[in-house]
C-alpha cells in the first residue's frame, strides 16, 4: 500500500471519501438518525413497506424501508421490521450515493447495492444477480433485504416496529465489532459489543450527546490489531462532531482512545461551529469542518474549510489521538 505523504493529497482523498464513506471494504451497513437538510431533485424519502404491513393488526410480519436525506446528495436507508410479537426479522442500514434522480447506490463489503425508485416504490437488489444472496445476511428465518416496497403516507406503526436507531457491523484481522444505538428514555444509548478477542468480549454501553453519523475500522498503528472509530453528530442546528474510538489490544480485549475535543485547542478551533465529518484515509484520522468568519450566520459559513489529521500514539494511560497537521481550504471560490 502506498503511503500518502503530503496533506495536500490527504485533503483530496478526504473530499472523495467523506461523499462514499461506506465503500470500505471492511464495512456492512449504516445509518443514522440525525436530519440535514439536503435539496434533491426527486424527493424520495419517507417511508416505504412490505405488502403485509396492511394485514399487521391481523399478526403479519412486515418490513420497512425508512429514507432520509443525507448530505452531498445521498440518502440514509434504515431497514426495519416488526418487533412487538417476535426477533426483528430485517435490520439493515446505509448510506447511498446517488446515481441519478432515481438510482442509489451503496457498496458493502465490496457488493453494489442498489435501490431504484419508481411510482411510490422502492426496489432493493445487489448490481450483480449472483450477489443476491449477500441480502439474506441481514435478515433471518430465510428472509432477504431483496424485493420492492411500496410508499406510505404518515409514521410507521411505532406500537410493533423495532426501534433500533443505528446498527453496523465491521471485522478486521479476525475482531469485529456490532455497533448500534437505541432510545432510552431521554437519552440515546450506544453499545459497542465486539467478538473474536481472546480474553474479553464483554460489550460496553455509554450514553452519548446526539447519534452515531458512521463506524470505520483500520489498524490505525500496524500492530496487527484493529481500532473502531464511531462518529457522533449532536443534535440541533450546530450538529458539533465527536470520536469515540477503541483499540485492541493484541487480540485480547479493547481499551478506549482519547480523542481530543477541538475546543482544547485555541488555534484549530477558531471558526469552528460544528458542521463536522471524519474518515479514516490509510492510517489518520482526518477531521474536516467549515470556517466561520465573525460575520457568518450558521447556515453560510464563508471561511473556507479546515482539515485536521490525527494519528494514533501511546500516551501514559490508554492510547490517544494528536494532531499530526492541518490546512485550511478556501473553498469559496
Amino acid at each position: 500500500m502506498i503511503k500518502l505523504n503530503t496533506t495536500a493529497l490527504l485533503g483530496m482523498v478526504f473530499l472523495a471519501m467523506v461523499s462514499c464513506k461506506n465503500e470500505a471494504k471492511k464495512t456492512d451497513a449504516q445509518e443514522n438518525s440525525n436530519q440535514e437538510t439536503v435539496t434533491t431533485t426527486t424527493d424520495v424519502t419517507g417511508n416505504y413497506v412490505s405488502s403485509e404491513y396492511e394485514k399487521r393488526n391481523e399478526g403479519y410480519d412486515w418490513v420497512s424501508v425508512t429514507v432520509k436525506p443525507a448530505a452531498n446528495d445521498n440518502i440514509k436507508i434504515a431497514v426495519r421490521s416488526r418487533a412487538d410479537k417476535k426477533k426483528p426479522t430485517c435490520t439493515f442500514d446505509a448510506l447511498a450515493k446517488k446515481a441519478n434522480d432515481s438510482t442509489y447506490k451503496a457498496v458493502i463489503n465490496d457488493k453494489t447495492v442498489v435501490f431504484s425508485f419508481k411510482n411510490k416504490q422502492i426496489s432493493i437488489a445487489t448490481a450483480n444477480k449472483e450477489d443476491n444472496s449477500f441480502l439474506n445476511f441481514y435478515c433471518s428465518g430465510g428472509g432477504s433485504l431483496a424485493g420492492s416496497y411500496h410508499k406510505i403516507d404518515g409514521d410507521l406503526d411505532q406500537t410493533q416496529i423495532d426501534k433500533t436507531i443505528f446498527r453496523k457491523n465491521v471485522t478486521l484481522q479476525g475482531v469485529g465489532f456490532n455497533i448500534s444505538t437505541q432510545k432510552n428514555g431521554m437519552e440515546t444509548e450506544l453499545t459497542v459489543a465486539p467478538y473474536g478477542l481472546e480474553i474479553d468480549n464483554s460489550a460496553v454501553t455509554q450514553n452519548i450527546d446526539g447519534n452515531v453519523v458512521d463506524v470505520e475500522i483500520e489498524d490505525l498503528n500496524s500492530d496487527g490489531s484493529p481500532e473502531v472509530l464511531i462518529y457522533t453528530q449532536s443534535d440541533g442546528s450546530g450538529s458539533y462532531g465527536n470520536v469515540i474510538g477503541y483499540s485492541v489490544n493484541n487480540k485480547k480485549s479493547m481499551s478506549e482512545i482519547y480523542f481530543p475535543p477541538i475546543t482544547e485547542n485555541k488555534e484549530l478551533s477558531k471558526g469552528y461551529m460544528g458542521h463536522d465529518e471524519f474518515t479514516i484515509i490509510e492510517t489518520t484520522l482526518a477531521q474536516r469542518f467549515p470556517i466561520y468568519t465573525k460575520e457568518d450566520t450558521n447556515a453560510t459559513p464563508t471561511g473556507g474549510t479546515r482539515q485536521i489529521n490525527y494519528k494514533l500514539v501511546d500516551g501514559e494511560a490508554s492510547r490517544k489521538f494528536v494532531v499530526k497537521n492541518s490546512t485550511d481550504f478556501n473553498t469559496n471560490n
